[in-house]
C-alpha cells in the first residue's frame, strides 16, 4: 500500500517556501537522514542479514539468552559498547517509529523508508522474542561493568551474556512501559505495509502495559547491575507515556480515560520539564496529549488536555529561549545544553518534538503562546533547524557532528567496533586487554567510520575533544540518532522548494576507510505486506506475501525487468524469463504510468523475498 497523501494548504505552502529559504544554507538534509539510519545497521546484534549494507560489521551475539533457555538474539546495542539495555533501546524503537507516524510522506519521498521500517523491525523483532509471557519481559543482555573491562569487537566477545528479566515478583514497570509504548507505536507504522505484523505487535503492546499497571516498581530495582548505566527516575511516565500511544494506535477511549484519570496522581499534567530522553517522557506525553485536543472528538476530556497543552508548551518555550528566564541553557553558538554527558541526544529530542509540534500548529495557522510572546510555526521550525544545523557543521569548530556528513567530523569514536579493524581485514580475534592496549589507546582515526553517528557533542563553551577515551564527548548512542529520522525527513522535504541548493559533500579523509552510502537509482518502490499465513501438515508456517510496485520516477516506464532472490514459492502476477530469477511485468500491461500501482503475491515459508529493478526503459 502506499504511503498517504494529504494536500496541502497554503499555510503549508508559506511555510515551505519561506523555510525553503532559510535551507538555503546548504545543508542535504536527505544525506543526514539516509546515514542517521545507516548506524542503526552498525548497532545491529546477532545474525546479520545479506542486505547489511555496513559491511565491516559482522554477527554477533549469537548465543544470546541461550543460558536462561530463551532466544534473544538479536536487537541493537545501544552506544560503544556491546549491552543490549532494554529501556533505551525501547525508547529509541518508539522515537524511530514516532518519526514515520508523523513524518511518513517525508521518509518516503526522501527514498528511505523501507531502511526505517527495517531499522524499527529489527528492534522489534528482539522485543517479541524478549516478551514470551504477559507478564515477564527479558530487559537486558550483558553486564555493563563487565563489558566494560574489555575492549573487543562484538564479533569476538568473550565477556558475560548474562540475560535480565523483570516478572511479577521483580517488577519493571519503566521498561515494560516504554517497550508497551515502542510497539504500539511501530503496530502503526506497520500498519499500512503489513498489517498483520502491526496486529501482532499491538498484542504484545497492550500485555505488556496490563504487566507494567498492574505489577507496579522500577526496573533498576529489580535489575540493581542497570543503575550505573541506565538508572531510572521512575516509571510514572512511561505508564501514561505507552497508554498514550495504545490510545493513538486503537483509538480506544479507555487508554485515553487512563491518561486523563492518572493525570495528577502520575505526573502528566502536574511535572513542567526542560528535556525529553529515554529517561523522562513527560514532553512527548504532553505533546501528544496537545495533538488530541486539536484534533477534537474529546470535549469531555478538555480542561485535562489542556493542562497537558499547557505543560507541552512550557517545555517548547524552554527551548525556544521565550519562557521567562525558565529557558534551556545555551551555548554561546547557540546550541541547546542540557548534560556534560552526551548532550546532543537531548538536542535532537528536542527539535523533534518542535518540528512535531510545528506540524500540529500549521493546519490551523495557530501560534505558540509563551510567556515572552507568541511563536509561529515557521518560527518553531526555524529554531529546530538551527539545531540541526549545528549538528552537521554550522557551529564554531565548522565540524559535523554526525559522523561522515562532510569533511570534517570525529574520527576516533568510543566505539568498540569502529575503532578496531574489521574481522574481514583482521581474522584473528582481538583479544580483551590486547584491544586496549593497541586500538583504545591509538593516536590513529578509528580504522571503519561509522556513518551516521551522532557523537555526545561539545561542551556549554563549544568545545569539543576528538579523543577515543573522551567518551562523555565522543560515544554515540541509537537513543540520540532516532529523534534525527524525522527531523531531518521534515527539513529535506521543506528544503526542496525554490531556490535551494544541497552543499556539494566533500570527500572523506582518504586514509580513513569508509562504507558507501547506497545509492538510489530505483524508478520504482516495492511495498510488502503480508495477507494471510497458514501451517501445512507438516507444521510449516507459509506466508502469502503481497507486493505493490509504485512508478515513482515522475514518467511512464516500459520494460521493466526484476531480480528476485530468495523465492522459494510460486508467484502469480509477473511472468518469469529465461534467466533465472528474473521476471518482468505481464504481457498485458505494457507500461506502467507514474503513481499507479501494479500488485503481484507469492507464497512461501520463511522470510520475504529480495526485490531488485535489474533494468527499464
Amino acid at each position: 500500500m502506499a504511503y498517504l497523501l494529504f494536500p496541502l494548504a497554503l499555510a503549508s505552502f508559506l511555510l515551505l517556501s519561506s523555510l525553503s529559504s532559510v535551507a538555503g544554507g546548504g545543508f542535504d538534509y536527505g544525506d543526514a537522514l539516509s546515514k542517521s539510519l545507516l548506524f542503526f545497521e552498525a548497532q545491529r546484534s546477532g545474525k546479520l542479514p545479506a542486505d547489511q549494507r555496513v559491511k565491516w560489521r559482522g554477527d554477533s551475539g549469537l548465543k544470546d539468552g541461550f543460558l536462561q533457555g530463551v532466544d534473544l538474539v538479536g536487537g541493537y546495542y545501544d552506544s560503544g559498547d556491546h549491552v543490549k539495555f532494554g529501556l533505551p533501546i525501547a525508547y529509541s524503537l518508539t522515537m524511530l517509529s514516532w518519526s514515520l507516524v508523523e513524518f511518513e510522506k517525508e521518509i518516503a519521498a526522501a527514498n528511505q523508508l523501507e531502511y526505517a521500517l527495517n531499522a524499527i523491525k529489527w528492534g522489534t523483532d528482539y522485543f517479541i522474542k524478549a516478551h514470551k509471557q504477559p507478564n515477564l519481559l527479558w530487559a537486558q543482555v550483558g553486564d555493563g561493568n563487565t563489558d566494560h573491562y574489555c575492549w573487543e569487537r562484538a564479533e569476538d566477545m568473550t565477556t558475560p551474556r548474562t540475560a535480565f528479566k523483570v516478572d511479577t515478583e521483580n517488577p519493571g514497570s519503566d521498561v515494560a512501559g516504554e517497550t508497551a509504548a515502542a510497539l504500539a507505536a511501530a503496530s502503526i507504522a506497520f500498519r499500512p505495509y503489513n498489517s498483520s505484523y502491526s496486529q501482532l505487535l499491538l498484542l504484545h503492546a497492550k500485555q505488556l502495559f496490563t504487566f507494567a499497571d498492574t505489577f507496579r516498581g522500577k526496573y533498576d530495582d529489580s535489575i540493581p547491575v542497570v543503575r550505573e548505566f541506565y538508572r531510572s527516575s521512575g516509571y510514572d511516565d512511561e505508564l501514561l507515556w505507552a497508554a498514550a500511544w495504545l490510545f493513538e494506535a486503537t483509538d480506544d477511549e479507555e487508554y485515553l480515560k487512563y491518561v486523563v484519570d492518572n493525570s495528577g496522581s502520575l505526573g502528566g499534567t502536574e511535572w513542567a520539564v526542560k528535556e525529553f530522553s529515554w529517561d523522562n517522557k513527560y514532553a512527548g506525553l504532553q505533546i501528544l496529549m496537545a495533538k488530541v485536543l486539536k484534533q477534537g472528538g474529546s470535549e469531555s476530556y478538555t480542561a485535562t488536555l489542556k493542562q497537558y497543552q499547557a505543560k507541552a508548551e512550557f517545555f517548547l518555550c524552554s527551548s525556544l529561549q521565550k519562557n521567562n528566564g525558565y529557558n534551556v541553557a545555551m551555548t554561546p553558538g547557540g546550541l541547546l545544553y542540557f548534560d556534560e554527558w552526551n548532550n546532543m541526544q537531548y538536542v535532537s529530542s528536542s527539535a523533534f518534538l518542535m518540528a512535531v509540534y510545528a506540524d500540529y500548529l500549521s493546519p490551523t495557522n495557530s501560534n505558540l503562546n509563551c510567556p515572552e510572546g507568541q511563536v509561529t510555526p515557521h518560527q518553531i521550525l526555524q529554531f529546530a533547524q538551527s539545531q540541526a544545523d549545528y549538528i552537521l557543521g554550522k557551529n564554531p569548530k565548522l565540524m559535523s557532528y554526525l559522523v561522515g556528513y562532510q569533511g570534517q567530523y570525529p574520527i576516533n569514536v568510543h566505539h568498540r567496533g569502529a575503532s578496531i579493524q574489521s574481522k574481514s581485514v583482521l581474522p584473528a580475534i582481538v583479544g580483551c586487554i590486547q584491544g586496549f592496549e593497541q586500538w583504545y589507546d591509538s593516536k590513529k582515526g578509528n580504522p571503519n567510520v561509522i556513518l551516521g553517528a551522532l557523537v555526545g557533542g561539545p561542551d556549554h563553551q563549544d568545545q569539543f575533544v576528538d579523543q577515543r577515551s573522551n567518551y562523555e564527548q565522543t560515544e554515540p548512542a541509537i537513543a540520540g540518532n532516532a529523534p534525527l529520522v524525522g527531523l531531518f525527513a521534515k527539513l529535506h522535504s521543506l528544503s526542496q522548494g525554490p531556490g535551494y541548493a544541497a552543499k556539494e559533500t566533500k570527500p572523506y579523509p582518504p586514509t580513513i576507510a569508509r562504507s558507501p552510502s547506497p545509492v538510489i537509482v530505483n524508478p520504482v518502490e516495492f511495498f510488502h505486506s503480508i495477507t494471510n499465513t497458514w501451517y501445512s501438515d507438516k507444521g510449516v508456517k507459509y506466508y502469502r506475501h503481497k507486493v505493490t510496485i509504485i512508478n515513482k520516477s515522475g514518467k511512464p516506464i516500459t520494460n521493466l525487468k526484476l531480480a528476485i532472490e530468495n523465492l522459494s514459492g510460486p508467484l502469480w502476477g509477473l511472468s518469469p524469463t529465461q534467466e533465472k530469477n528474473v521476471y518482468v511485468l505481464p504481457e498485458w500491461l505494457k507500461v506502467l504510468n507514474p503513481n499507479k500501482p501494479f500488485i503481484f503475491v507469492y507464497v512461501q515459508g520463511g522470510l520475504q523475498a529480495k526485490i531488485s529493478v535489474i533494468s527499464y526503459n
